[in-house]
C-alpha cells in the first residue's frame, strides 16, 4: 500500500465545469486526492486568467498524474498549454474522450 494516495490534477476548458465536477467526485470515491482548476463563477480579468493559469500549472507540478477532462475530444488552448507542462515534466497525462 502506497504512503499517500495518487493525487490527480484534472485538466479541462473552464466550459465543462460540470463534467470536471464529476470527474472530481469519481476520483475522491476512488481514493483518490483531486488538485482541479480553479473556479471563478464569473467573468475574469486578464490579470485574474493569468494568475490561474499559473497557479494551475504549480498544481499539475503537484500531482502524479494529469487527467484532461476533454468531452468530444475539444482541448483548448490553455488545456494544450498544461498538457504540454505535464509532459515537459515527465507527468503522465490521459484523456477522458480520444482526441
Amino acid at each position: 500500500m502506497p504512503d499517500r494516495p495518487e493525487i490527480v490534477c484534472l485538466c479541462g476548458s473552464a466550459r465543462f465545469v460540470d463534467e470536471l465536477r464529476a470527474a472530481n467526485r469519481e476520483l475522491t470515491f476512488a481514493g483518490v486526492i483531486v488538485v482541479a482548476p480553479g473556479e471563478a463563477g464569473e467573468v475574469v480579468t486578464a490579470e485574474q486568467k493569468a494568475v490561474l493559469d499559473a497557479l494551475h500549472l504549480h498544481k499539475i507540478d503537484l500531482a502524479d498524474r494529469v487527467l484532461v477532462v476533454n468531452p468530444g475530444g475539444y482541448v483548448g488552448e490553455s488545456t494544450s498549454r498544461e498538457i504540454a507542462h505535464a509532459r515537459a515534466t515527465g507527468k503522465p497525462v490521459s484523456f477522458t474522450e480520444p482526441g
